[in-house]
């Protein structure tokens, strides 16, 4: 409210600047949300849906999603091969470990096995201990333990070589952890990376036809799935002594694994000749 003084001049009260300040506050907050759709944001893409693409393509454009599926069956094997020795020296225990190894080794070759297929994957050395009752403990001596990861590039000769592994090295002779893998994963996935880029020129080209454009250069080309290569698989035997002569008779039945690749291709479209 205001109130006009005896010389004429206009004195507004307090209340009335407060009510005036609220009501131009309102007056900006109503254009505000007015701007803004009711204060809700557009809907965006999360990264991973499959419509994100097809939502940003750009006009005069054509986006084609294509598989590629191919079988690879296992042509090698590996397994993990362990030295252990254990003497009342140490030197003499990691001496004694060392021959065993190369004497596995060497007739692992027989077998196809030669140095690049080997890998050193542990050494292990420690000492071992009695504890006698009421006494202090009593060294017993050392033991050493050699690790190698062994490939056999013929599949064929993956059991016999196991076996002759453990029969070469005796009892401080440990195969495990046997694998069935495939020596050429990246050739594998190439393939199938082929047959992904022709199953999308595929549909790209029906497409065309059917709504009478024509199809363009690539503009873009992404791999959506595909880029790892297949995983050796676990084989169902452990080898010990106690099982060499069922792993010496059983075939190794290698299978197959299957494996795919998706890509996705944009391309330039134009209106089709008359």
């Amino acid at each position: 409210m205001s109130a006009r003084s005896m010389n004429g001049e206009v004195t507004l009260s307090v209340k009335g600047l407060l009510v005036t300040g609220l009501v131009l506050l309102a007056l900006v907050t109503s254009y505000l949300l007015g701007a803004g759709g009711g204060g809700a944001a557009p809907a965006q893409a999360q990264p991973g849906d499959p419509t994100a693409s097809e939502a940003t393509t750009a006009p005069g454009t054509l986006r084609t999603v294509g598989t590629g599926e191919v079988s690879v069956v296992p042509d090698q094997l590996t397994f993990a091969l362990s030295v252990t020795d254990k003497q009342f020296d140490l030197d003499r225990a990691l001496t004694n470990s060392s021959a065993t190894m190369r004497r596995v080794l060497a007739a692992l070759r027989e077998h196809g096995v030669r140095s690049a297929d080997v890998q050193t994957t542990g050494l292990q050395m420690y000492p071992e201990y009695d504890y006698p009752a009421y006494a202090p403990p009593v060294l017993t001596g050392y033991r050493v333990t050699q690790k190698s990861r062994v490939t056999v590039r013929d599949l064929a000769q993956g059991g016999r070589a196991v076996t002759t592994a453990v029969e070469t090295g005796g009892n401080g002779v440990r195969a495990t952890d046997l694998r069935l893998g495939v020596s050429d994963p990246a050739g594998a996935l190439d393939r199938a990376r082929d047959a992904a880029v022709e199953d999308a020129s595929a549909r790209a080209e029906r497409y065309a036809a059917a709504t009478g454009t024509e199809l363009g250069d690539v503009l873009t080309l992404r791999e959506v799935t595909g880029d790892r290569a297949p995983q050796p698989r676990d084989w169902v035997y452990k080898a010990h002594r106690a099982t060499l002569d069922e792993l010496s008779a059983v075939p190794i039945r290698a299978g197959k694994a299957d494996l795919a690749v998706k890509v996705e291709i944009v391309w330039a479209i134009g209106s089709g000749s008359d």
